[in-house]
């Protein structure tokens, strides 16, 4: 199987070689980590694993892969408390983290020191097996659902056990897995230990073809993630508000459809009616991702603006009644920084999260939520739909766009409707804050019951390295 798979990654790598190699030589972000991906382990890391063998020939330490933002952000405790714990009481040890795109690469290297940082390797054998030998780890711990054969394969043929932390299963996701069951169980049987979200996840694991024995529910590590106490952008939100009620939108995605509003669009239009012109609204619209940029702030021209990169400098835009310069005459705040959106959310009276207006899963609402926030998402949140669950069952959250539609409507009518209904919701939580206060404080209340899966989490890696766990 693995000469098949190996084989149609390869062709499937030279057939796209002309566009990459396009990608290559017009952006940076596709050309840096190259070298480590195709196997050349780093120095630094090389240094920073230096030291850390022990007597069975096995290193002290334990590799975690994160994808991006997302994952390093769930991963940040877990890293700590893992080395902490696995270090008690005897010879120290060494975590060291990996990620896949550039903004996780950024974060990791922000969060955990850059020596121990590197990217991902492809799944070829060569490069693969460079990254094994160097570090020879006790376990790889894989964040959420990154699965590679050749990764799992290598690691079984090494003795080194694999762990899915943070495990979850989309609706399409499994759905896809489920059409090719008979091959991707035999790859889902290579993980040593599957520690999920939640029994469901672990129902559709196992549906997959996965060990049942391998299965551990043990909660969402996102409970556990907490925003930094100070933040400089969000001090300087506040500071931009200036008392003005502020509405922070976070995670916006692009439009899925060709006719249809990107998030960040619909979100405007909810914002520049009763929101901006009554209200005087400060509207802090925060990217998914850093290739849009530019693209929302062309967008936001059009009003008195600021980003937030600039540390302060504001931007005139086209309103003609604006003075360049004067903070208390701007109405939109871009959110152009990586790690700060968690910490933005606290300075936020109503928080609006993305990816859930468009077909892409959703975000997590807990990084408001744990503010006392009032939380408002859209209809498409099946990546958090556990979370979101708990926030509905508390009446935490408020979801709009779930009204049935009559599919001869075009996108852009029901971007129209998403924009009435959340510009409805706006209002409503900014009018009546005595009940907008009730619903952050549940909210806030559904954060604080359901953390502690990290710790739950580094107990079960421990135990099973400690206790000499093989694939």
């Amino acid at each position: 199987m693995m000469l098949a798979y190996s084989a149609l990654l390869a062709v499937g790598l030279a057939l796209s070689s002309p566009w990459w190699l396009v990608r290559m030589l017009t952006t940076e972000r596709y050309r840096e980590g190259m070298r480590e991906r195709l196997g050349r382990v780093p120095a630094r890391l090389r240094e920073a694993v230096r030291g850390f063998a022990s007597a069975d020939g096995r290193a002290r330490v334990v590799w975690v892969h994160a994808v991006s933002v997302g994952e390093v952000l769930a991963a940040s405790r877990l890293v700590g408390e893992l080395e902490a714990a696995l270090s008690t009481g005897g010879a120290a040890w060494r975590v060291v983290v990996s990620t896949t795109t550039r903004t996780g690469q950024a974060l990791a290297r922000e969060r955990f020191g850059a020596e121990r940082v590197f990217y991902f390797p492809l799944d070829f054998r060569w490069a693969v097996r460079a990254y094994l030998r160097v570090l020879r780890p006790a376990a790889l711990v894989l964040m959420e659902s990154e699965i590679w054969p050749r990764m799992l394969w290598e690691c079984e043929r090494a003795g080194v056990p694999v762990v899915v932390v943070n495990a979850r299963v989309s609706d399409r996701s499994f759905a896809r897995a489920m059409r090719v069951r008979a091959v991707w169980g035999r790859v889902l049987r290579r993980v040593s230990l599957w520690l999920m979200q939640s029994e469901e996840d672990e129902r559709r694991v196992v549906a997959m073809g996965a060990r049942p024995e391998t299965m551990r529910a043990i909660g969402n590590l996102k409970y556990d993630v907490t925003a930094p106490k100070q933040s400089r952008v969000a001090e300087l939100i506040k500071e931009v508000a200036s008392g003005r009620p502020v509405i922070v939108a976070g995670s916006l995605v692009d439009r899925t459809e060709s006719n249809g509003l990107s998030e960040d669009e619909i979100v405007i239009q909810a914002w520049e009616g009763q929101l901006r012109r009554e209200r005087s609204a400060l509207l802090v619209l925060a990217p998914r991702h850093p290739e849009r940029f530019g693209l929302v702030e062309s967008v936001v021209m059009e009003f008195p603006y600021l980003r937030a990169s600039d540390g302060g400098a504001a931007r005139e835009g086209r309103a003609p009644d604006t003075l360049p310069g004067q903070r208390e005459q701007l109405e939109i705040v871009l959110l152009d920084t990586m790690g700060d959106l968690a910490a933005v959310y606290g300075v936020a009276d109503v928080a609006f999260v993305g990816g859930s207006l468009v077909k892409r899963g959703g975000h997590n609402p807990l990084e408001p939520a744990q503010f006392g926030v009032p939380v408002v998402m859209g209809p498409h949140y099946e990546n958090f739909r556990d979370i979101v669950a708990k926030m509905k069952a508390a009446d935490a959250i408020r979801i709009v766009g779930m009204r049935p539609t009559e599919h001869s409507i075009s996108n852009r009518e029901k971007a129209v409707d998403l924009r009435e209904e959340l510009e409805t919701a706006f209002v409503q939580l900014l009018t009546d804050r005595e009940a907008a206060r009730a619903m952050g404080e549940r909210g806030r209340r559904v954060f604080e019951e359901q953390r502690g899966a990290t710790g739950r989490a580094v107990e079960a890696i421990v135990a099973m390295i400690r206790t000499g766990a093989k694939p």
